[in-house]
């Protein structure tokens, strides 16, 4: 069964490998396009995390397979140093004839004016009817619905409701949180989304970098042991709970709320906040649970019990789809 979705990128599985700071590693993205989904480079995690200049990531993913794939570009308002990287990460995804590209927390008028000339597809992540009509404002060819089941920054409306608030502005939505299973990715194509992104079940997989205490963390977690944390990025992210989660809690300092309700200084503790978790992040990821970790998780860790490789996780997807009615 084909979506609108899988045939626009020429997919086997409308199924998307999320971006994932510090998690998407290069053969992970590879290894979701290779078996019929389609993997999403996430820059910051190519770059700082496993070390490569951005093109030659790109181009070592080529030679991993052929199979089309995405890149992510977070294009909120920040420095002016971060925003001249976003603008080259786009230019170089460009150059090297990327088909599909992922924006998130900001405008992505320009983005579309840029790379829709050149047959790119653009998606948005959007929480909301609000930010989903501004994307489709700037321009978008679909949204991606991160709802209230999401690891990292997750939205507040359950996969139900998100979908029935924007399915009427006739756009594909991809149904983003929550799922890591055959059969939620199947319930929600019967639901109406376009296809499904996966984050969470692909940190448990083979290709996946992740040290073996994260991906443990995974499989011993249950939805229950999903928690928002203010203290990663300065706005709630769905974490596992640790012991260290546990001892630091989940709310932001009082001078750090503070600030965030601040106009003029939210984007400087924001700022501090982003600049302090990437290092977080990325050092719990490569370090493990020796140091103080934050593990970023969605809820579908429930469905989660063993570490596979990617592969069979798509095919027992596109076995599901099969089951679905065209």
């Amino acid at each position: 069964m084909q979506t609108e979705f899988s045939r626009a990128l020429g997919i086997e599985v409308p199924l998307i490998g999320g971006a994932m700071y510090p998690c998407s590693n290069p053969e992970l993205v590879a290894a979701v396009s290779a078996a019929g989904g389609i993997g999403i480079v996430q820059p910051l995690s190519l770059t700082y995390v496993h070390n490569y200049d951005f093109r030659e990531g790109l181009r070592y993913i080529r030679r991993l397979t052929r199979k089309p794939i995405g890149v992510n570009l977070i294009i909120e308002k920040s420095s002016r140093k971060y925003l001249q990287r976003v603008h080259r990460w786009l230019e170089i995804s460009l150059e090297e004839e990327v088909p599909f590209l992922v924006t998130a927390l900001g405008n992505p008028r320009w983005v579309v004016e840029r790379a829709g000339p050149a047959g790119v597809t653009v998606y948005h992540d959007v929480t909301s009817r609000k930010w989903a009509e501004k994307a489709l404002d700037g321009g978008v060819d679909g949204l991606i619905c991160v709802n209230d089941r999401a690891g990292g920054h997750a939205g507040t409306l359950s996969p139900r409701r998100l979908f029935d608030e924007l399915s009427p502005l006739g756009r594909p939505l991809i149904c983003a949180g929550g799922i890591g299973s055959p059969a939620g990715f199947a319930d929600a194509i019967r639901m109406g989304y376009q296809g499904v992104q996966f984050g969470t079940r692909f940190i448990a997989t083979d290709e996946c970098h992740a040290r073996p205490d994260y991906k443990s963390a995974i499989l011993r977690a249950g939805e229950e042991d999903i928690v928002l944390s203010e203290k990663i990025t300065g706005v709630p992210v769905s974490v596992i709970r640790t012991d260290f989660i546990e001892h630091t809690g989940t709310r932001a300092g009082p001078v750090a709320r503070w600030m965030l309700r601040g106009h003029r200084t939210r984007h400087w503790m924001r700022t501090i906040y982003s600049l302090q978790s990437i290092w977080k992040l990325k050092r719990a990821y490569l370090q493990g649970t020796v140091y103080r970790d934050i593990f970023q998780a969605g809820k579908s860790v429930s469905a989660i019990s063993e570490i596979r490789p990617a592969a069979d996780i798509i095919a027992a997807c596109a076995a599901a789809l099969q089951e679905i009615p065209e």
